[in-house]
């Protein structure tokens, strides 16, 4: 029997399948080879004995968060308390880019900014329009439930940015605890203390932990400088030029003007970090 897993906790997988949850084990050869599966995957389970025999093909896979067959991934953005940081949004969008999940940023707590906070957030917000990202504010409850629609998406972000009220919101039947931001620290504390997989609306949401402890460093040089899509407009003069050092570089001349400099920024501390 075909089924979906929506929950690992210990040695318990949850696989879900035809409107029916089954608590799982692991075939014993599994557990032998410590393979790991992941929350999303499509799996094989004997329904009488509730054991997973097999695994289908993953369309994509990330580890940490160990999720996998993710569509989309919304990144929901504080833009204060804890402060708007490009350096993880970045961070989450060449994830997204190099692993084929479409992202959507969703922005948070815009009621906490003064006129002048939000008149320079907004020409950087405006810049990731441009660059074709599904910029949405998490207000706007009805269309994002219509963005979930026959897809599988992955809620992630800064700690204490609002993923688990949000979530709360989407659905009045979710409890997903939340905590006030540590005004000492300015960030919250992680609230979700498992990966799981819940029906919202007419689509599948991944409420994940730990998501922004990603590093790059499985990544090479060319993945990152590929998932800076506004790096492709530019034809510099070198074959694989790597938008560093090179004398003629058309990207490095367009930072400040075309290209976000904060963007570039970013991707030389990326880089720079391997």
């Amino acid at each position: 029997m075909k089924g979906q897993i929506t929950k690992i906790n210990s040695d318990n997988y949850y696989v879900s399948s035809n409107d029916k949850e089954y608590i799982c084990k692991l075939r014993g050869k599994f557990r032998k080879d410590n393979f790991t599966f992941k929350v999303g995957d499509y799996v094989i389970f004997n329904e009488k004995e509730k054991i997973i025999e097999g695994l289908e093909k993953r369309r994509n896979y990330l580890d940490r968060p160990n999720v996998s067959n993710i569509d989309q991934a919304f990144i929901i953005t504080s833009l204060k308390s804890p402060d708007f940081s490009d350096n993880l949004l970045d961070k989450l969008l060449t994830i997204c880019f190099i692993n084929d999940i479409k992202p959507v940023i969703c922005l948070t707590k815009k009621d906490l900014l003064g006129k002048d906070e939000f008149r320079a957030l907004k020409k950087i917000i405006s810049y990731y329009k441009k660059l074709g990202i599904k910029v949405i504010y998490n207000k706007n409850l009805r269309k994002i439930k219509k963005m979930f629609k026959n897809k599988t998406t992955v809620f992630t972000g800064q700690t204490g940015s609002g993923k688990s009220t949000l979530m709360n919101r989407l659905d009045k039947n979710l409890n997903f605890e939340t905590n006030e931001i540590s005004q000492a620290l300015g960030r919250g504390k992680h609230t979700t203390r498992y990966v799981s997989l819940v029906n919202i609306g007419k689509g599948k949401v991944l409420d994940t932990p730990g998501f922004s402890s990603l590093d790059l460093t499985k990544y090479s040089d060319k993945d990152i400088k590929d998932s800076f899509i506004e790096f492709k407009k530019y034809d510099c003069p070198y074959k694989n030029c790597s938008h560093t050092n090179e004398k003629e570089c058309k990207v490095k001349k367009e930072v400040g003007k075309g290209i976000l400099k904060s963007r570039y920024d970013n991707y030389l501390k990326f880089i720079e970090k391997r």
